[in-house]
């Protein structure tokens, strides 16, 4: 039996940074012996192992044999005579393909490190071609090792996999996952860049594929273009340090300016309505979490009045507020507000501006609920006795706090 740490711990350490995990192939060994050294198998579909004190994944040597279309359709085999060349053959890029043994010397059959300082994303073997999700984590790594490239010849191979269908076979749950690591990137628009390069936006996301080429007004969007627009909006939100749900929003929230009508273009009036049902339809076809649909959603529907915040007056102010349930939810309104500073900033020389109307919003959210609804309700209650209804308490409370907006909107001034 031999234990060699493989991938992601390898590549990261020779560039320098920091191994946050470590997977071990296992060379030579069957799984009654892994678990006779204490090992607990979690692996279904082919034998992977839990070690017994530092919860590390050890891995038999595999091979795969393609059966079917998608990422599901291979036969897998591991056993004692499966090589770790054999193993390494199978893996995705040739940066992930390099080994340490237990002595530390590297086996890098594939010249991982000299890709490593070109700086290039290229494919171990034509059995890259066989796993339609290795495009997504091509794209993936292009958005976290921002300054590596994707070789020719890899991304020829892709855009084949994509016209032969391969991409169509991903199933939502996987799409998204690959998805949501890459908008974790330090720069989530290399990830997209790779997808359009090939042709796998288009089917995964035709939505998204369509912005390009929308052009915008040139004295709000120096970039003019919609796509463009939308790739500095998500580098922003990684520059703020966004969470998930914020970043998918921000991807997300401009959608419906590819179905503006063609006269009336670079306006695009009621686009925001358009981008909600869009995105609706992401969702429910990929399966999102609820988090991520609904600050995807209230940032779609709501982005353009946000940035409007001075012009409006309190009763609308008071209306987007509850609309966005902010009262109850104001962890979630930061997203929101967030993913709004994003796409205010996400614009060509517009980068360094001061989002000044998050911090008008988060005034506005302390001055309401500064009020004390239940007092309201008790005074309106002892006004009208026996007479003050759920309407009226309501109203009452409306009321209240439309002033409270008011009187902060003159003490702004």
């Amino acid at each position: 039996m031999k234990i060699y740490v493989v991938g992601g711990a390898v590549r990261d350490e020779l560039l320098g940074l920091a191994v946050k995990d470590r997977d071990w192939v296992v060379v030579g060994a069957t799984p009654q012996q892994m678990l006779a050294r204490g090992f607990t198998q979690v692996g279904r579909d082919f034998p992977v192992f839990l070690h017994p004190q530092s919860h590390e994944e050890y891995a038999l040597a595999r091979t795969e044999r393609k059966t079917a279309p998608g990422y599901t359709g291979f036969v897998v085999h591991a056993a004692p005579d499966v090589t770790l060349d054999d193993d390494l053959l199978r893996r995705d890029l040739t940066i992930n393909a390099i080994a340490r043994d237990e002595a530390g010397a590297l086996i890098d059959p594939h010249d991982g490190r000299a890709d490593l300082a070109a700086r290039l994303l290229r494919h171990v073997s034509p059995a890259f071609a066989e796993d339609p999700v290795r495009i997504l984590r091509v794209a993936r790594f292009a958005a976290r090792f921002t300054d590596f490239s994707v070789a020719p010849e890899t991304m020829e191979l892709m855009r084949g996999m994509v016209a032969a269908g391969e991409v169509d076979a991903l199933v939502p749950e996987r799409v998204w996952q690959e998805l949501a690591r890459g908008l974790m990137e330090d720069k989530p628009s290399r990830m997209f860049d790779v997808l359009r390069e090939c042709g796998a936006l288009q089917r995964l996301l035709p939505e998204l594929a369509a912005l390009w080429g929308v052009p915008q007004r040139a004295d709000y969007h120096p970039e003019i273009d919609t796509g463009v627009h939308v790739m500095m909006v998500i580098d922003m939100a990684a520059r703020l340090g966004a969470a998930l749900p914020a970043r998918f929003a921000a991807l997300m929230h401009d959608l419906g300016k590819a179905r503006t009508p063609a006269d009336i273009l670079p306006r695009h009036h009621g686009h925001e309505a358009k981008s909600v049902a869009l995105l609706e339809a992401i969702c429910k076809r990929l399966k999102l979490p609820v988090e991520c649909r609904d600050v995807g959603r209230l940032t779609a529907r709501f982005h353009g009045d946000m940035h409007r915040v001075a012009e409006l007056r309190a009763e609308t102010q008071l209306t987007l507020l509850e609309r966005c349930d902010a009262l109850r939810r104001p962890e979630r309104f930061e997203l929101i507000l967030l993913a709004c500073e994003a796409d205010y900033r996400g614009r060509l020389g517009w980068e360094e501006r001061d989002y000044v109307q998050a911090a008008t919003w988060r005034a506005a959210l302390a001055a309401v609920r500064a009020l004390d609804a239940g007092a309201i309700a008790a005074a309106t209650t002892a006004a009208k006795p026996g007479r003050a209804d759920t309407q009226a308490i309501a109203g009452a409370i409306s009321a209240a706090r439309v002033n409270a907006l008011r009187e902060l909107k003159v003490a702004s001034r």
